[in-house]
């Protein structure tokens, strides 16, 4: 698996530019009566949320969401993504942040789960059955009996720096699996527009949305309070997915697992 997946899909709609503006006009009257109902329209003018986004471009929108998501010191990605190295799908709900701890779990097209914990420099992962007898594809029964035997239900541990744990160690780094955000930039583009807004999660969204031939790519930014990355949809031949942002600021429960852990890097000495 190659944990720049999940920033290529985030990137490829970044490339996102549009218009954003709205306008708003006045009533006068020359009665009394007219005044007091001008003065509750106004009144309820004032009362209504303030587009946070009012004349920026769509571009501009994007560079807004991209510095708050790369600002924040944690956060929970779920969804689903393609895996280059396998032609799968990867489902994942994942809470890292830049301390590079992290804690979720992840699938492969659907087949079985890992539990997944990074603590410090150690990598704690438990697979079930079916996630082991799925990843054994080529190897004999014995072999996957063997293995499912010796890991199915039972929590692991190995060097986070080991050679078979650093791409999913990497990933749990935050700012690591950010990085490419960061250059970003707000590029213009003929078929983009600012959709209607809408809410994920119950949190209120601007919507901003690219169509490039065949490929559309809508991404969904908070419009109150800081203007994280809420949501980004994918729907490309290429890259296909969508990936839920959520729990921002909120600490990661990346403790070592109770119980016997077997230890796979002894097992390997």
């Amino acid at each position: 698996m190659r944990r720049n997946t999940l920033a290529a899909l985030c990137l490829t709609a970044a490339t996102v530019a549009g218009v954003a503006g709205c306008q708003s006009g006045e009533n006068k009257a020359s009665d009394k009566t007219a005044d007091k109902t001008a003065g509750k329209s106004a009144a309820t003018a004032t009362a209504e949320p303030k587009d946070p986004f009012a004349g920026l471009t769509g571009g501009e929108i994007v560079d807004r969401a991209l510095a708050a998501t790369s600002g924040a010191s944690s956060l929970r990605m779920t969804g689903d993504v393609p895996d280059d190295e396998s032609g799968g799908t990867i489902r994942i709900d994942m809470a890292l942040d830049k301390r590079g701890d992290c804690a979720g779990t992840m699938s492969m097209n659907g087949e079985g789960k890992a539990d997944l914990v990074k603590s410090g420099t150690t990598l704690y992962m438990k697979y079930d059955e079916k996630f082991l007898r799925a990843q054994s594809e080529g190897s004999s029964k014995e072999e996957t009996d063997g293995v499912v035997a010796m890991l199915a239900g039972k929590w692991t541990k190995m060097s986070a720096t080991g050679s078979d744990a650093k791409d999913i160690a990497g990933f749990c780094d935050l700012d690591s699996a950010l990085t490419d955000f960061k250059d970003a930039g707000s590029a213009a583009g003929s078929n983009v527009t600012r959709g209607t807004a809408t809410t994920v999660g119950g949190a209120p969204a601007a919507v901003v949305t690219e169509k490039d031939g065949k490929d559309t790519y809508t991404m969904y930014v908070a419009s109150e309070g800081k203007p994280y990355l809420l949501r980004v949809d994918s729907k490309s031949a290429k890259d296909p997915g969508t990936i839920v942002f959520s729990d921002y600021d909120k600490p990661v429960s990346a403790r070592k697992p109770s119980g016997e852990i077997l230890d796979l890097d002894a097992l390997d000495g």
